[in-house]
C-alpha cells in the first residue's frame, strides 16, 4: 500500500524552487566543499558520514541549507559577508566563519572553479534589503 506524497506548503514549495537556481545550488555546493575540507583536516578523530562530515559539521551544513533556502534575496543573494541581513544565529555564524577561514585558502587547490566563482560572487554589490526596496 503506497501512500501519496504529502504536498508541500506554499512556503516550502517556494523555498524548494529557490534552491533550484544555479547560483544558490553553486553556493550550497561551495559551502559543502569547504565543510568537507575543514572537517577532514580538523575532525579526524570523529566518525564521518557518507558526505565526509562529522555530526557537528553535518548539522551546520543542514542549518546553512535551510537558511540559504529561506534567504529573502533568492538568486540575487550576496555572499554572507556582504549581506545586510544576518540570518545565522551567533554560534552558527562563528562556526561558519571558522570553516571559511580554514577552508577558503585551500579551496583553490581542491575546487578551483568553485573558489574562483566564490571570489567573483563576493565582489558583486549587495542588493538593497528586499523589504526596503518594496517601500521605496
Amino acid at each position: 500500500m503506497d501512500e501519496a506524497p504529502v504536498p508541500l506548503s506554499e512556503g516550502a514549495a517556494r523555498r524548494a524552487a529557490r534552491m533550484n537556481t544555479p547560483r544558490l545550488r553553486r553556493e550550497l555546493h561551495t559551502l559543502a566543499a569547504m565543510m568537507r575540507i575543514h572537517c577532514a583536516d580538523l575532525h579526524t578523530s570523529l566518525p564521518h558520514d557518507a558526505e565526509g562530515l562529522c555530526d557537528d559539521c553535518a548539522a551546520l551544513l543542514d542549518y546553512a541549507r535551510k537558511r540559504l533556502a529561506a534567504c529573502p534575496f533568492g538568486p540575487d543573494k550576496p555572499t554572507c559577508v556582504n549581506c545586510q541581513i544576518h540570518c545565522y544565529g551567533p554560534k552558527q555564524r562563528e562556526a561558519t566563519r571558522a570553516v571559511m577561514r580554514y577552508a577558503g585558502p585551500r579551496m583553490i587547490f581542491k575546487h578551483p572553479v568553485l573558489a574562483i566563482a566564490h571570489v567573483i560572487d563576493g565582489r558583486r554589490p549587495a542588493p538593497p534589503k528586499p523589504r526596503a526596496a518594496d517601500k521605496g
